[in-house]
Order: C-alpha cells, then structure tokens, then sequence
C-alpha cells in the first residue's frame, strides 16, 4: 500500500459530523477524517495481515504517514507497529522514538508504549532506556516509562517500577500523575501487597490523583 492509496481510502469514508466531534475532543489539536476505529482499522486490515506474511516493516510508509495532517494517519502507524511488534527490534525503537517525541498526546502516546513495553520482554535494555526517559525533561516521553510495564502481572520488574514512579514523585503534572496511578492501579491486581506499601511509604510525594487511582482495587 502506498501512501497515496491509504489517503484515497480514508478520503473515500470520510465524515465530517464525526471529524468535527473527534476534533473537539482532543481538544482542537488535531484534524480527522472522522473514521470511527473499526472503520478505520477495516481499511487496512488485508494490508497489514500481508505485511505480517512479509515480516519486514516499512518504516517509508509510517515516515509518510507520520507527516500527515490527519490524526488517523497516525493512529495507522501505530496500529501498524502493535500488529508488527514482533518484528520490532531493540534499535528499532529509535526509529519510533520521533513519533513518541512529536505530535504528541495521551492518544499516540499511550499506544506507542505498549511497542516498548513489547521490545522489553524480549531485550532488557529497553529497562535501562526506560530509566532514561523517566527523567526526560518531555512529559510525554516520562510517561511511556511509567505506563511501559502495563500488564505485565508476575513479570513485572518492581525495582524498575519504584525507581521510575520515583524519579516523578511531587510531580504538578496531570498526565504523569495519572500515568502513576495507572501504573500501580494494575499492578495491585498482581500484587496489592507491594503497591500498598509503596503508597504508604512514599504517600507524601504522591499527587491525590495517583494514590486515588493506585488504590482503587485495594482493599480499605
């Protein structure tokens, strides 16, 4: 699939009522096509169902589309990486690390985080990189690194998790907080134990939001 043709088949389902609406709710910050996900994701399934068989990204296309006005173009990208994480490679990452850095918003970036997230399980250096980005001077880039053990469970790296919670602890920012309180919220599925006392321990450098969050499914 070419580029050209990706734009073709958007332009051809585009809704303007829906565009409009996907707009204001991301606050004005982006233009749609107004393609609802599965419409969207309909478009390109033979496509990338093909690329899987292939087993080589084009990163060419995601470059392209990257670029585009349109925030479907993105969502492409990163719908294309999840279904193509297996072959995403430890350098790879550097690769994605410009859609993490530009265009950014809870959208992109929580989707791109489970390509990391991904990587990791198979490279442990990616932990060390996630160490790195905790301390990012860019809050969206922080939070691809406190979201990026999502659902991990009994595989869960609780060293990496506190070092990085702490490396935001007093943090003003809604995203990093919310980011936190998501990040122990899951993890208290697995193990309530630990994310217990770590709000104990650590509760006057916690933001509400996070300990609120963190302490939904524990029990009182």
């Amino acid at each position: 699939m070419k580029i050209n043709e990706l734009r073709t088949a958007f332009e051809q389902k585009a809704n303007r009522d829906n565009a409009q609406h996907m707009a204001k709710y991301m606050r004005n910050q982006f233009i749609f096509y107004g393609l609802k996900t599965p419409q969207r994701k309909e478009i390109y399934h033979d496509f990338l169902k093909n690329e899987k068989r292939k087993k080589q990204i084009d990163w060419a296309l995601l470059d392209q589309a990257w670029q585009d006005e349109h925030r479907e173009m993105q969502y492409f990208v990163y719908d294309y990486l999840l279904a193509m994480k297996k072959y995403v490679s430890y350098e790879d990452l550097f690769r994605i690390e410009k859609f993490v850095r530009t265009k950014q918003w809870w959208d992109t970036i929580d989707a791109l985080m489970k390509v990391y997230g991904y990587v990791g399980l198979r490279d442990a250096r990616v932990n060390d990189l996630m160490l790195q980005w905790s301390i990012d001077p860019d809050k969206w880039v922080r939070r691809v690194a406190i979201e990026y053990q999502l659902l991990r469970k009994e595989r869960m790296n609780t060293d990496l998790l506190a070092k990085i919670i702490e490396n935001n602890f007093d943090s003003e920012e809604f995203f990093i907080n919310k980011a936190i309180g998501w990040a122990l919220r899951d993890y208290s599925k697995t193990n309530p134990e630990w994310v217990k006392r770590f709000i104990e321990e650590n509760h006057d450098h916690l933001a509400k939001l996070s300990i609120s969050e963190g302490s939904k499914y524990l029990r009182v």
